[in-house]
């Protein structure tokens, strides 16, 4: 290929001498669009002090040879967050992508992209605009001879570069290698390239992959004249015909109800104006609205309309009673188009909205939810015209269970403990459930509002285990940046902190705070089927009170509630740092939560113990 210097001459022969000057580099170009895309969750509330920081977009990653140049060409453009490894790295880019709208991974090659497989599994399934950038070898680079970093078995008859390529577009995803100049001349679109395909990950709620030779991040790429905000992507207006008609079938459905409810799914999580929209909605006509499980944190659970996160049988909410005795009329909006059996009490019948027979439902099939957003706005502008009354929905009081400080503490009673505390402090709790028992156990928790708009952010299913302190990490900077004194708070089992405790590191070095409440029961308890020494993930030996010191963090085992409740206290407190409380539960059906209890005994049925048939048909009959 050649020179940049032979590129500058034949583009100031093709094109002019000031436009060759206006040439960026591709890595200038990278970072402006990244910074395109810095969502305003960052900034509307920032402190002063860190406004600069907060203001640029972040990069979560792992240095390594042929990233080195991408970092080099970024690092003054944006926050380079390095990880404890690439999969953390990976899952902290979905993190900020559930809390702001975009995320951003950072790997080398091939031994830095490949683990980063899990965490995009993830992304896909939970619909996360995530770009998972790889520098990847030189195009020159790229022969008949097996470079270091590639998958080449010594039987091969061939060099393979495109491998990682291959694993990430096997889930699904779109990926693509940037490439360089191809006519004398003529820069390269390698820049253009970059924008469109963040451009589709933002529009379409999906993951990206993307390789970039080493040899192009300071190479020139055509120049860009980018929007001024990302609302101005070219993703146009509704184009979906018929709204007036719909929005004319349910002004007429609520005309005939009395007590209507909002249903609304995940697909609202990373859709601002939607959600506020809704709101709007629910509040000017008095309509209660619950939510899916998977879309529980999206709102204040603490506000007078809101009936929390429904899910049939197992539903421990107020709201439960009413969806399923008063409700005549429901409007489920932006749930997925796929039945999910975990989103539909898993199947067992006792999810009265699925099967409710008077109800809208609508799923938003274009992009951005342009037509969600047109059906709102519509039915909003009814209000001046009257075309829909205001209902008269009260909401009863909802005190917390009070648990007795001499009880154990455990799986069983840990939600109703963590709910009053919450309702006694005016600072918000973000939750941050792991995999597990821990995750069933956090659907007790009532959530309130935080500045960072998720009061429960969590990975429910799709990707590996070890998730939930890469997402507080994100939380917690957030947290910071907006000078709040909100509180991430880890629930996890000692599995899942077993897999990621090495992230603390960040914690330290962020100087941000998190609680981590460390279930210690020593087996992988949630699935176990029987005593073999794969279900151990913990030993008695071990000392969780020594390594928490050893990143200058606090901690305590606590046994009883009101244990718990006074250490906790402390914990939450401002500049706390990294807390960790230590809770010996025990994996005994009388310690299990109840959404636990339930999935269990349904398990049972389903596998025809007949004990466990006759007390679930007495249950849901």
């Amino acid at each position: 290929m050649p020179s940049n210097n032979d590129n500058n001459s034949n583009f100031e022969t093709n094109f002019g001498e000031k436009y060759n000057q206006s040439l960026p580099s591709l890595g200038d170009v990278i970072g402006d669009v990244m910074q395109l895309f810095t969502e305003s969750n960052d900034t509307k509330n920032a402190n002063t002090n860190n406004i600069a920081e907060a203001k640029k977009q972040k990069i979560y990653g792992v240095g390594g040879d042929f990233a080195a140049n991408l970092i080099s060409a970024l690092e003054h453009k944006v926050a380079i967050c390095p990880s404890s490894n690439e999969m953390h790295a990976a899952f902290s880019a979905c993190a900020h992508a559930e809390l702001t709208g975009m995320g951003f991974a950072l790997t080398t090659y091939m031994v830095g992209s490949l683990p980063c497989t899990s965490a995009a599994a993830m992304a896909m399934t939970e619909s996360l605009p995530v770009i998972f950038i790889s520098g990847a070898p030189a195009e020159a680079e790229v022969n008949h001879v097996a470079l270091h970093h590639t998958i080449h078995p010594n039987s091969s008859w061939k060099a393979d570069y495109d491998n990682a390529l291959k694993a990430f577009s096997a889930l699904g995803m779109k990926v693509e290698r940037l490439q360089g100049q191809r006519v004398n001349g003529q820069p390269n679109i390698a820049g253009e390239r970059f924008y469109q395909l963040v451009c589709e990950a933002y529009k379409t709620k999906q993951p990206v992959f993307i390789e970039i030779p080493r040899d192009l991040v300071f190479a020139k790429t055509q120049p860009l004249k980018l929007p001024t905000s990302v609302d101005n992507i070219c993703c146009g207006s509704n184009i979906i015909a018929g709204t007036q008609l719909i929005v004319d079938s349910i002004i007429e459905k609520l005309a005939q109800a009395q007590k209507p409810v909002l249903f609304v799914g995940d697909k609202l999580k990373h859709n601002a104006k939607l959600k506020r929209l809704i709101i709007d909605f629910a509040y000017t006509y008095n309509i209660p609205y619950a939510t899916t499980w998977f879309a529980k944190g999206l709102f204040d659970e603490y506000a007078p309309l809101c009936l929390g996160a429904y899910n049939g049988i197992f539903t421990q909410t107020l709201g439960k009673d009413y969806i399923d005795q008063q409700m005549d009329y429901a409007i489920d909006v932006a749930s997925s188009i796929f039945a999910q059996d975990t989103n539909s009490a898993f199947g067992t019948g006792t999810h009265t909205i699925d099967g409710f027979s008077n109800k809208t439902v609508l799923k938003g099939s274009s992009l951005l939810e342009k037509d969600l957003i047109e059906v709102f706005e519509l039915l909003l502008s009814a209000s001046a015209k009257k075309q829909i009354k205001r209902f008269t929905y009260k909401s009863d009081d909802d005190l917390p269970l009070e648990v007795e400080n001499k009880q154990p503490i455990d799986f069983n009673n840990l939600a109703h403990t963590l709910n009053e505390l919450q309702f006694e402090d005016e600072s918000a709790y973000v939750y941050l459930p792991e995999v597990g028992n821990s995750y069933f156990a956090s659907y007790g928790l009532k959530v309130n509002k935080s500045s960072i708009g998720r009061g429960w952010l969590t990975n429910p299913w799709y990707g590996a285990m070890g998730s939930s302190l890469p997402y507080a990490r994100v939380a917690s900077q957030l947290i910071k940046e907006n000078g709040d004194v909100d509180r991430a708070v880890v629930i996890t089992g000692d599995g899942g902190f077993h897999f990621q405790l090495n992230e603390l590191i960040h914690f330290l070095k962020d100087d941000t705070n998190v609680t981590i409440i460390y279930m210690r029961n020593n087996v992988y308890h949630l699935g176990k089927s029987s005593d073999a020494d794969i279900y151990r993930c913990n030993d008695d030996k071990f000392d969780v009170h020594s390594i928490i010191k050893a990143y200058q963090g606090q901690s305590k085992t606590c046994v009883t509630v009101g244990e718990f409740k006074t250490y906790f206290k402390d914990c939450v407190k401002p500049n706390a740092g990294i807390r960790l409380i230590e809770v010996p539960a025990k994996p005994i059906e009388s310690r299990q939560c109840h959404e636990l209890t339930l999935l269990n005994l349904y398990i049972k049925a389903q596998n025809g113990l007949p004990k466990a048939i006759e007390k679930w048909q007495a249950l849901t009959q």
